[in-house]
């Protein structure tokens, strides 16, 4: 299936950056490689990009489109791996920036055996990195080879309520939750669709436009990838790294992640975060300054062409 996904905040995300020659640069998402392909462009025959992904039909698609930039390095491995990577690879820097684009790519969602969308029958798996085995885990086994399928027929009650409330910020949760363990009673649930009309009686009709199980798939694929954990440990990381005026960029695309961006952000550029009892300031020295105030969103032309985008915010900070 050929690699389809619509770049969002492209010049926008590449301007931040503030490209120059002789710098490294990073895609820690590089999806098809739109944003690397423009990065690739602007920062010179001096400078590196390193482009990211756990992605198979990514990196083919990446490694296609690029080919054509010598100073592009296309790496198959998760973003939380870049500064081991980047370690073993002599760079103790990031001289130039790095930009993430969070979440699933539009290709992932519309690719009928990943199990990402409630419209397309299909095993639940849910996994970005489908490398792992395809195996089922017992409730004792949780670990890296999780799926959306081991979660639905062995968590408990309690744990999937939880897991569709936290990641999915889902009111109804526990009467979803409950409805999941009653009909796995009757026989595991195997597929997307089966899920989803399972979400589907157990909530109230919405006059909204969203289909009910939207939010409980957005929470399993949170979980399953462990998504805001990785993404919490790597901007610390990552910020560490920064030389000074590397910027860092990074566009979510729903609440949860852009609160995580936000809050890391105000952590690292704050003067103090100390109680307001302490006399004695104890906090180290700022590493950013937030170039944003508020979150940069997809302007109205680019919301007509890919109205998937409509939920796009774009952070930006740069090392001090």
């Amino acid at each position: 299936m050929e690699f389809v996904h619509k770049t969002v905040l492209l010049n926008e995300a590449v301007d931040a950056l503030n490209c120059r020659d002789g710098k490294i640069y990073i895609d820690a998402t590089a999806g098809g490689g739109g944003h690397s392909a423009e990065i690739a462009k602007r920062i010179g025959a001096n400078s590196k990009l390193f482009a990211f992904d756990v992605d198979d039909d990514a990196i083919k698609a990446a490694s296609e489109r690029l080919k054509a930039f010598p100073s592009v390095k296309v790496i198959k491995s998760s973003y939380t791996q870049i500064p081991q990577i980047l370690k073993e690879s002599g760079i103790e820097k990031i001289t130039g920036g790095i930009l993430f684009d969070l979440g699933a790519s539009s290709h992932q969602l519309t690719t009928q055996e990943r199990g990402f969308s409630f419209m397309k029958e299909a095993r639940l798996d849910m996994r970005f990195n489908q490398d792992c085995p395809d195996i089922n885990l017992s409730k004792t086994q949780k670990g890296s080879h999780l799926t959306a399928y081991d979660i639905v027929n062995n968590y408990t009650e309690s744990e999937i309520a939880n897991i569709i409330f936290k990641y999915g910020e889902e009111k109804l949760s526990r009467r979803i939750a409950k409805k999941i363990v009653e009909k796995r009673k009757e026989k595991p649930i195997e597929t997307t669709t089966e899920l989803a009309n399972i979400v589907k009686s157990s909530v109230p009709f919405s006059k909204s436009g969203m289909h009910p199980a939207t939010r409980t798939f957005q929470a399993l694929r949170i979980a399953v990838n462990k998504e805001l954990e990785a993404i919490e440990t790597t901007l610390q990381q990552i910020i560490h790294l920064l030389d000074k005026d590397a910027r860092i960029v990074v566009i979510s695309f729903h609440s949860l992640e852009d609160r995580l961006v936000k809050n890391i952000f105000r952590q690292y550029s704050a003067d103090c975060l100390c109680p307001i009892e302490q006399l004695i300031c104890s906090c180290e020295p700022k590493q950013l300054k937030i170039l944003v105030k508020k979150p940069l969103i997809p302007s109205p032309a680019e919301l007509k062409d890919n109205p998937s985008a409509r939920s796009a915010k774009m952070r930006v900070a740069e090392k001090i």
